[in-house]
């Protein structure tokens, strides 16, 4: 049920459209759907957002849900048909650069720090506390849409696994409405850096930010990967098509997908 956008304000000055609702099972299925049937009524940076979101869903088809009221999940519609098709898998990691920078902003004057786990979970004092997943819309393929979960008032006994966390858990309020205006501006800001580079994620600045906040780069890892198998090393550096190149033993190898865990 729409219910009216009046709370965010700052988010509504960045975004052409803000719609709330109570609650919904994806808000990542509802834009898709709400896209597919009138593109033209979801410009660039339009959004939909719930604090009650009851089957989200997760990179690698995982499931997602929070209590109610106790996470924030926020679905973004943005426009790349200026970006090569090439360049677009950059976007969920723009996506994880630009909530990373959010979080971030939220931590200023205390001492917990935000840092971007490779490809684009959001890491709040080492743990989880935000995850990303982007989306083409099939039949409008210059479209994606961009959903987030954050976990903003949920209790540590809510946390749904050890490596998660909260605003809540670690004792701060998170203003919800600037949260959301940063991390716009943010995706915002480098999805036009890499379109008007022409898709290079070097000279757009792009590969700079996102190895900059990625605390991945420089950590030992183990990473399961697609077919099963796994390995682990020091994560050494982002290549420049976005992928993390893992070094094991002195042999490098470039991950284009998996499940990453950081071994200290």
């Amino acid at each position: 049920m729409p219910i009216p956008s009046e709370g965010y304000p700052l988010a509504a000055a960045v975004s052409p459209r803000v719609q709330v609702t109570e609650r919904t099972d994806s808000t990542n299925a509802d834009v898709v759907a709400a896209v597919t049937a009138d593109a033209d009524a979801w410009p660039h940076l339009s959004l939909l957002l719930t604090r009650d979101q009851r089957a989200g869903r997760g990179r690698l088809d995982r499931s997602w849900t929070a209590p109610p009221e106790t996470a924030l999940a926020v679905s973004v519609a943005v426009r790349v048909d200026a970006l090569p098709v090439a360049a677009r898998g950059w976007i969920p990691l723009i996506a994880g650069a630009a909530m990373t920078r959010a979080v971030a902003a939220q931590l200023r004057g205390t001492s917990h720090s935000a840092g971007l786990k490779w490809p684009n979970d959001v890491l709040l004092d080492g743990a989880k506390v935000s995850g990303i997943l982007a989306e083409a819309v099939n039949a409008h393929p210059d479209i994606v849409v961009i959903g987030s979960g954050v976990n903003t008032t949920m209790t540590a006994v809510d946390l749904p696994v050890e490596t998660a966390t909260s605003f809540a858990a670690v004792g701060l309020d998170v203003d919800e409405d600037r949260l959301l205006a940063d991390y716009l501006r943010a995706l915002d800001e480098q999805l036009s850096a890499l379109a008007s580079a022409g898709g290079d994620a070097a000279a757009s600045g792009v590969h700079a930010e996102i190895s900059t906040l990625c605390t991945t780069v420089g950590s030992d890892v183990r990473v399961a990967l697609p077919d099963g198998s796994s390995l682990e090393g020091r994560a050494v550096r982002i290549d420049g098509d976005g992928r993390l190149v893992v070094d094991v033993d002195g042999d490098e190898t470039a991950v284009a997908a998996g499940d990453v865990v950081h071994v200290r």
